[in-house]
């Protein structure tokens, strides 16, 4: 599956564009890919094959699932409801943001990033795009976990204007937007 149509993206990095929609945009990450950033679309196979290959060591919190009967289940699931975020390199799902609705203007985020695609600016711009889809959509706070021991992800939330709201065995961590 191809991340089309490409012909209306908004180039990122330099300056901010004025789009009409905060959706497809693409950018070049730190290694020098190509990525497209877009709303997912019944995309279930594309992003099921990246949580297939998701990395034992990358799972937190129990997510994904490890076998794949539990993985499509809670994908199924996931992706029911909310809004969501995918980042395409060529025809392979790489990253994906997911807002799930908890009350009338908050949502509950979760970010995954491929493991090969980590550490390369992908998970920033996906938080930026996932930020100017969910005002689009009238979101106004945007709320998480993370675990304690994960503080790539923590730094990641703290640089993008997330605050701890309450420390323990996982961090939670709040956004007005």
């Amino acid at each position: 599956m191809s991340p089309v149509p490409l012909g209306d993206e908004r180039e990122t990095g330099g300056e901010a564009a004025e789009p009409s929609s905060a959706l497809p945009r693409t950018f070049e990450d730190a290694d020098g890919r190509r990525i497209v950033l877009r709303a997912y679309a019944d995309e279930d196979d594309a992003v099921d094959a990246m949580y297939a290959a998701f990395d034992p060591a990358d799972r937190a919190q129990g997510l994904p699932p490890a076998t794949e009967s539990r993985r499509r289940a809670w994908l199924e699931d996931l992706l029911e409801g909310g809004l969501h975020v995918l980042a395409w390199h060529e025809s392979r799902v790489v990253g994906h943001v997911a807002l799930l609705p908890m009350d009338d203007a908050r949502v509950e985020l979760a970010v995954f990033v491929a493991s090969g695609y980590q550490r390369a600016t992908i998970g920033t711009h996906l938080l930026d795009a996932a930020f100017d889809y969910a005002r689009e959509h009238g979101i106004e706070r945007i709320w998480l976990t993370v675990e304690r021991r994960n503080t790539p992800a923590r730094r990641l939330y703290e640089t993008t204007g997330f605050e701890t709201v309450a420390t323990g065995c996982e961090y939670e961590f709040e956004r007005e937007l």
